[in-house]
């Protein structure tokens, strides 16, 4: 007999939304007795996703000592219910995720790792549409957590995640006797014509893939050494030898995502699709809340791995509409600071194909076509996300990268100096000397940069004090 089921809404929404998927649920077995939908609050100001990470702890241990929810059950969630989730099971459970009641966690495009929308939610235009209900209250401190790069995310991720140079904690919460996360996320933009301002591609209309996508990776870069080699330190994982089912599918947008059988005439979005695009949702959703040992969680990783190649690949069928939403995607987190751990806010990052750093055609290219977006976080003006356009980099950019060898992308960085006493580089005007391939073509030990995948680049610039800072002079020679 299936396990109950607990279906989470995301930000701006409530539980009504999922009627259409617990009704398919319950003609598939899920008896409407086992079925649960949680609202909670995600458009007050005051409210932030930990908050109701802590309440929705309290409500589901007041259910299970009353025996009105059961012992074992599985979650569902749908954009920012899976920073919930999160919260809830690395707060609530923290270093004993083998006692977590949550057995399955099915995350339909869940805002993982943020969202572009959550800036135009705390904007004017964000509280004319959303918030004029709501005494013009968009959820500000729900939309900071949300926001692409937030210190929300970084913490969150080192709980749950990754594990950060010199952090003790090893605490996992995903794996055999533990959660087992399933990720599905559409890469089809808005059809509908106000929807559409706020496409892009590599996502659905609100979610990047990479953002959704649960497997993250983390690297330290500290400039105060010399050799490339020891300045890159490379995050630890905390799943223990395996990844995180993902599956993308090119015909579902962030509405229709939450509609296997397309009820709701919203989700009617006129998208074409062949009969086994359509069935696709509901049975990857039932393949993942049947999914009965852990052997076979491990093998639909590499099956799910499959159906989003063959999504990514649609970008080359010939005269296929649009071939670019096909694209694939990547997203880093760059956070800098001095060795003294203080915050880095002016600074420019630089991207070449050569350590010389020589402009040419393929640096051009590189600018114009593979990044895409570069977003300064409000809360914390030392974080940039910018998101990369992999199958552009790989096959636009490489193949016109001058030189016979394989062909390696270049990370180097300037900074402004705090002051006329103290500078980060012995010249301000070149910047680092020190040059990291953060992507190597023919090298895939070294290639960091993952398709589909958020990273969170922390950089260490070092404080050179002028000589003028300090000084010993002889007594004689300053009588």
């Amino acid at each position: 007999m299936p396990n109950q089921v607990l279906i989470i809404h995301g930000w701006s929404d409530t539980s009504n939304s999922f009627h259409n998927l617990a009704a398919f649920l319950n003609s598939r077995g899920f008896q409407a007795t086992e079925l649960w939908l949680g609202d909670y609050i995600s458009m007050d100001d005051d409210v932030r996703v930990a908050d109701v990470g802590k309440r929705m702890a309290q409500v589901i241990d007041e259910m299970i000592a009353t025996k009105q929810i059961a012992s074992t059950f599985d979650v569902i969630v749908h954009s920012t219910g899976g920073l919930v989730a999160r919260e809830w099971l690395t707060s609530r459970y923290k270093g004993q995720a083998d006692k977590c009641p949550m057995k399955r966690l099915i995350m339909l495009a869940p805002a993982n790792y943020g969202s572009k929308l959550a800036a135009l939610g705390q904007s004017m235009l964000g509280r004319v549409i959303k918030g004029y209900k709501n005494w013009f209250h968009t959820g500000k401190s729900m939309l900071n957590d949300l926001e692409l790069g937030s210190p929300y995310q970084l913490e969150l991720v080192q709980r749950d995640m990754l594990i950060a140079p010199g952090d003790t904690n090893t605490d996992r919460y995903y794996g055999d006797d533990r959660v087992w996360p399933f990720v599905i996320v559409g890469t089809h933009p808005y059809t509908s014509l106000l929807r559409q301002i706020v496409n892009e591609n590599g996502a659905d209309g609100t979610v990047r893939v990479c953002a959704a996508n649960l497997n993250s990776q983390g690297v330290t870069i500290d400039f105060r050494e010399d050799d490339p080699e020891k300045a890159l330190n490379v995050w630890d994982s905390r799943l223990d030898g395996f990844s995180i089912p993902l599956a993308v599918l090119p015909t579902r947008t962030h509405g229709s995502i939450i509609d296997p059988d397309r009820s709701d005439p919203d989700n009617q979005e006129d998208i074409a699709e062949t009969p086994e695009q359509k069935s696709q949702l509901g049975g990857l959703i039932l393949e993942a809340l049947n999914c009965n040992d852990f052997l076979t969680y491990k093998n639909l990783q590499v099956t799910w791995n499959q159906i989003t190649e063959n999504t990514a690949n649609l970008h080359t069928v010939p005269n296929i509409d649009k071939p670019e939403i096909y694209h694939q995607f990547m997203q880093a987190n760059f956070m800098v600071n001095d060795d003294y751990g203080q915050q880095v806010n002016d600074y420019f990052l630089e991207f070449f194909s050569n350590t010389s750093k020589k402009n040419d055609n393929a640096n051009v290219y590189l600018h114009n076509s593979v990044i895409q977006d570069v977003k300064v976080n409000s809360q914390n003006a030392a974080i940039r996300n910018i998101y990369f356009d992999r199958t552009d980099l790989v096959e636009g950019y490489y193949p016109i990268v001058p030189g016979k060898a394989d062909p390696i992308l270049y990370l180097s960085i300037s900074a402004t100096s705090p002051g006329d006493n103290i500078k980060y580089f012995k010249k301000e005007n070149i910047g680092a000397v020190l040059q990291i391939p953060i992507h190597c073509e023919g090298d895939l030990t070294k290639r960091w940069l993952k398709r589909n995948s958020t990273h969170f680049v922390k950089i260490i610039l070092p404080r050179i004090p002028n000589d003028n800072v300090f000084k010993i002079s002889n007594y004689d020679s300053v009588k």
